[in-house]
């Protein structure tokens, strides 16, 4: 036992004192807030500052899809209207589209009682924020005519196309009804199962990583000397485990202290509300260590047959194979946490961690549900484990030779 303690404790301080835990603690958190602020500050400008004309034969539609195209102010958009327009004017119009002299030329020709024609032309191929506007500028311009045109109030028209908005609420197992959004408990379940599968996976990786490197180095031939090698196994487990737990430990804190500022806490109110349960707060490092031993097991095993980082290299698809299955499932999932396929997939161990979170974003799953995932995760990282086990004892003194399947099987006989 003392020497298991000893190889945890040295995994665990060679780890954090190491500069990728301080880059990846820190840097990389700091790196995805950048590409999130960036991202929202440059889709703020999308579509703005725009010069446009429309020309079409119904000065009323016309006007009403100018006064549609410049309401917010935030938009920057002028809008030139030609109705009716002749010949000349579209000729000259697309002269000065040719020229850069406006950005577009939106045209809407009226046929009858029947639905216009709208064609619109820009230099440009790609700018489908603008022909997103324009189109929805069209289709209310046009309801609001037709009802106006047949005798009703502007006022009444204006507040029918603006239509209603729903108010969604969760009703809770215990009875209580609190305000929910399907945006706000989706981006929830997505970033938990996404942290979940990128530290269990990463952790499990860097566990088969220092296998190779101090089997290259012939540590272990030292380390064989003072413990055994289930001993070096479990504290290399537990080691770098508690370096995973350590890690998301400071970024919960620092996510926790964030919360509490003003920003935070606006950006999080009303509409984009998050409700977090003590369920989600327990089961998320549950989830977490259970996902860590299956998949850090698994590799630490595969490592023991393995000469270089290289040939690891090829099995570290096997990592991902799991977590493209889950994301996959994301809209099934969050649609339906209940179905069929969303329950078989939350009980299938690889993907148990991610599923779960994903389903929880919605609503939490039945509690027998909850609790044979995790029984059915302790059998198969007892199920891993033993196999890594007798793969790893021998796999680790073996050099020179690429293990081949015959040879594997024969190391299992022999353990």
């Amino acid at each position: 036992m003392r020497n298991f303690l000893l190889v945890a404790r040295r995994e665990y301080m060679e780890q954090i004192r190491g500069r990728a835990f301080l880059l990846t603690t820190i840097l990389l958190p700091a790196l995805f807030a950048c590409v999130i602020g960036v991202g929202y500050l440059s889709s703020l400008g999308l579509g703005s500052n725009k010069h446009l004309a429309v020309l079409s034969n119904n000065p009323v539609l016309a006007d009403l899809i100018r006064q549609r195209l410049t309401r917010k102010k935030e938009s920057k958009t002028t809008v030139d209207v030609f109705a009716p327009a002749s010949i000349e004017d579209r000729a000259r119009l697309l002269k000065q589209v040719q020229e850069r002299s406006i950005d577009g030329l939106l045209e809407v020709v009226s046929s009858g009682q029947g639905l216009p024609e709208a064609t619109y032309s820009s230099p440009s191929s790609g700018d489908f924020i603008t022909t997103s506007r324009m189109t929805g500028a069209i289709n209310d311009s046009l309801v609001k005519e037709r009802l106006t045109r047949s005798g009703m109030p502007t006022s009444d028209a204006d507040a029918l196309i603006k239509g209603i908005t729903i108010q969604t609420f969760q009703v809770k197992k215990d009875g209580s009804v609190i305000k929910s959004n399907a945006v706000a408990s989706f981006y929830k379940g997505y970033v938990m199962a996404f942290l979940l599968s990128m530290t269990t996976v990463v952790y499990g990786l860097n566990v088969a990583r220092s296998i190779i490197q101090e089997k290259t180095s012939r540590i272990f031939e030292v380390m064989l000397a003072i413990a055994e090698p289930e001993d070096l196994l479990a504290g290399k487990l537990i080691g770098v485990g508690a370096v995973g737990l350590t890690q998301i430990l400071i970024w919960v804190t620092a996510a926790g202290l964030m919360l509490v500022t003003p920003l935070a806490a606006s950006t999080l109110s009303g509409d984009f509300e998050v409700h977090f349960s003590w369920v989600e707060a327990v089961l998320f490092p549950v989830y977490f260590v259970l996902g860590y031993f299956l998949y850090s097991a698994l590799f630490a095993g595969l490592a023991a047959t393995c000469e270089t980082e290289q040939e690891l290299q090829m099995f570290t698809p096997l990592a991902a194979v799991p977590v493209w299955l889950s994301f996959a499932m994301i809209l099934l999932i969050i649609n339906d946490s209940n179905s069929v396929w969303s329950v078989a997939a939350s009980l299938f161990p690889p993907c148990t961690p991610i599923i779960m979170f994903l389903r929880m974003g919605s609503q939490v799953p039945p509690t027998w549900q909850i609790l044979l995932s995790i029984v059915l995760m302790l059998l198969s990282i007892w199920g891993v484990l033993w196999l890594s086990s007798r793969l790893y004892r021998i796999g680790i003194l073996m050099y020179g030779k690429r293990a081949t399947l015959p040879e594997i099987l024969r190391w299992l006989r022999y353990s």
